[in-house]
């Protein structure tokens, strides 16, 4: 298994992955080709996939503000979980985060998603429970959908 920093090359095998995981939600413009170089081009050393067998089956989006680090679309492929891919991609991009003074990390994982849930207690995350999460809609036609 390879880690590395995520590059605009890899956007395509990262979209494909993405489009494979059942309940993922994408967004029409921040996940796109470019929404997608936007975010690396702002974050040049934090994102990460995970190669084996010649093909990407791992990828997060990790990115930071100068105070707080933020994983999005943390993923796994099926037939690759279990094998502490998603671990080694986390430690990955937190020392990436660390190296850049980021000292603390959060994530939103979706109250449905029953195997990330599990996977983020398990590796040591703790769930908040003094906090209200709220968005405020900018861009109307960034609308997420959720992959059946």
């Amino acid at each position: 298994m390879n880690i590395r920093v995520m590059e605009n090359k890899d956007f395509e095998e990262v979209h494909a992955l993405w489009m494979r995981i059942k309940g993922f939600g994408i967004r029409s413009v921040d996940d796109s080709k470019e929404g997608v170089a936007r975010f690396l081009k702002r974050n040049p050393t934090t994102s990460v996939v995970a190669e084996e067998d010649g093909k990407i089956v791992g990828a997060i989006l990790c990115g930071h503000d100068g105070r707080r680090g933020c994983l999005y679309h943390v993923c796994v492929d099926v037939a690759y979980r279990m094998h502490g891919i998603g671990k080694a991609m986390v430690v990955f991009a937190m020392e990436a985060l660390k190296e850049e003074g980021i000292s603390n990390v959060s994530l939103i994982a979706f109250s449905e998603n029953d195997i990330g849930n599990a996977f983020w207690k398990e590796i040591g995350w703790k769930e908040r429970g003094d906090v209200n999460y709220y968005d405020f809609i900018l861009n109307e036609e960034n609308i997420t959908a959720f992959n059946r």
